[in-house]
């Protein structure tokens, strides 16, 4: 049902799109029309990606997932970087880091809570992501900040791109250990019995492949229109940079992501409700952002690996709760609702900002 209402809303926005920018539409009715659209074609992204991940196998399998799990903020972020938009696509990095964190670990924990009790996930995979995102944000963010006190704009962008190799490779190995030497040697016993249906392929190889390719370039061309939409949206209802890009952006990128988790967790399949939330995280932090560092030496600005001091803080608190609260392996309604409250405390402090 999601995906036909998902199809419906490309296959009417992607022409309005079109038609939009050529006769110059008002820009908040654009901005809405492109948003929307951008969430329909990451719904068959998602798709697409998990049907070649069946063909190819676990290994393959787990490696497209991981490369093509974010291509959608990848995108946007790109085209902001482009258009020299730093604020926003550093704000973007840090609303997916927290609505991965927050909002969907919160959402996901609380709709599966509603209806079981007691829900169990992973706890091996729990204490393994736990270490990365205290890698990932804790030293790998914090250490610039601190660091760039006591430097000039030169060094400290020389800084980052020295981080952001140490983040990719460190990424990289994370997956050959997760995919190659370790897999399934911590596997829970109720993690064993969980994925054996799921093997079935929606789609063939070929049909996937092809939307996949085909998606991903509706994408680049709505994404590039969408980001010479912020000033003006930002302007007509009254939102900062760091607003649209901790908030808005971060939710069109991840909005169909965001509703595979829930829909996980309310089948019971926390497992991957969790790996949605913190494999997202983990990728943003540990390869988007470190990929758009590097991309922007090609660019006219620069961007430095260096976040303002609310989103890091923010970023750190998100990271300590969603530790403390997904370590022992289970989870229930409350706990959810206790991250989901983080998640709004810390969107109405980033609206007045």
């Amino acid at each position: 049902m999601l995906y036909k209402i998902f199809l419906l809303m490309i296959a009417v926005g992607l022409p309005l799109s079109i038609l939009g920018n050529v006769l110059h539409w008002p820009v908040v009715m654009m901005f809405i029309i492109f948003s929307l659209t951008i969430v329909a074609l990451a719904g068959y992204m998602g798709r697409a990606t998990e049907s070649i991940a069946i063909h190819t196998g676990p290994r393959i399998g787990g490696l497209i997932n991981a490369t093509f799990g974010n291509a959608v903020e990848l995108i946007i972020a790109f085209f902001a970087l482009k258009a020299g938009l730093i604020t926003v696509v550093l704000a973007s990095l840090t609303g997916s880091v927290l609505g991965n964190l927050l909002l969907v670990m919160g959402l996901s924990f609380f709709v599966g809570g509603l209806k079981f009790k007691r829900q169990k996930f992973n706890v091996f995979d729990a204490r393994h992501n736990s270490g990365l995102l205290v890698f990932a944000v804790l030293v790998a963010f914090v250490i610039p900040e601190v660091f760039a006190q006591e430097m000039g704009d030169r060094d400290t962008f020389t800084f980052s791109v020295g981080i952001s190799v140490i983040l990719i490779l460190l990424y990289l190995a994370a997956l050959f250990f997760k995919l190659v030497t370790h897999r399934g040697v911590y596997q829970s016993d109720h993690a064993e019995g969980a994925g054996h249906d799921e093997e079935v392929a929606e789609w063939g190889k070929g049909k996937a492949i092809l939307i996949l390719l085909l998606a991903t370039l509706a994408v680049a061309y709505v994404s590039e229109s969408l980001v010479h939409t912020f000033e003006e949206v930002g302007e007509a209802f009254g939102w900062s940079e760091l607003f649209i890009g901790v908030i808005i952006v971060a939710i069109v990128g991840n909005a169909a992501e965001h509703a595979s988790a829930i829909i996980m967790a309310y089948k019971n399949k926390m497992d991957i409700a969790v790996e949605i939330a913190v494999g997202s995280t983990l990728q943003i932090a540990m390869f988007v952002a470190p990929v758009l560092v590097l991309a922007s030496i090609f660019f006219e600005t620069q961007m430095p690996l260096v976040f303002t001091l609310p989103e890091l803080i923010a970023m750190v608190t998100a990271v300590l709760l969603a530790i403390v609260i997904s370590n022992d392996g289970e989870t229930n309604w409350f706990e959810g609702a206790t991250i989901l409250a983080a998640y709004l405390i810390m969107g109405i402090g980033f609206f007045f900002l």
